[in-house]
């Protein structure tokens, strides 16, 4: 399996290795979308699972559950945390994906979706040089291991349809929602992560 680690914003660049389960370590943290598991690979984000996420790893191969203020969480929680405030739009973490070429060129664009805005499959397909690949970037896009901080939720089917989320219809629609400024008090003012 490829893996690729990179930063978004002002980050460190990237760098190429692969995962083993013995340099994986999770935390868990709540959040307004129910708990969510951080998994570090070689002390890099490399997963954020919600529950009864489709295509979510089995819990085994996450590594030992350390706690969330330990780093690279500590990092990742104080960024959750402001996002889930809403004083944050997008995400500065150096990440570790892994997946093939072609996912990883997937998810790469989806952390250009910019905050409050959606794109269709077409599009993310057309972005990729493949207009002809909508279904295959609709596969990757599922199989995204970063939920929220690679925002795999902004993409949308080209009538503006909530097509599949791994995370459940239901959360992408909350978290569009809160993105768009159109969410309920819920979403909008979370008590915090903890």
């Amino acid at each position: 399996m490829d893996s690729t680690s990179h930063s978004h914003g002002t980050g460190t660049g990237h760098s190429h290795g692969t995962g083993t389960g013995t340099d994986r370590q999770h935390a868990v943290v709540d959040s307004p979308y129910g708990p969510l598991t951080l998994v570090a690979t070689g002390g890099t984000l490399s997963g954020l699972y919600m529950t009864g996420q489709r295509h979510r790893p089995p819990e085994e191969s996450f590594g030992a559950r350390v706690a969330a203020t330990e780093e690279p969480f500590a990092a990742v929680v104080a960024q959750l945390t402001a996002y889930f405030a809403g004083e944050r739009t997008d995400f500065d973490l150096p990440l570790r994906l892994e997946g093939t070429d072609f996912q990883r060129g997937v998810w790469d664009q989806l952390t250009r979706i910019p905050y409050g805005e959606t794109w269709s499959y077409g599009e993310l397909a057309a972005k990729l040089g493949k207009p002809s690949a909508s279904r295959a970037v609709g596969l990757a896009n599922g199989k995204n291991p970063i939920s929220i901080i690679v925002p795999c939720h902004r993409v949308i089917g080209a009538s503006g349809s909530m097509t599949g989320y791994g995370g459940g219809v239901e959360r992408k629609v909350r978290l569009l929602e809160f993105e768009s400024g159109r969410a309920g008090t819920t979403a909008a003012a979370p008590e915090g992560l903890f």
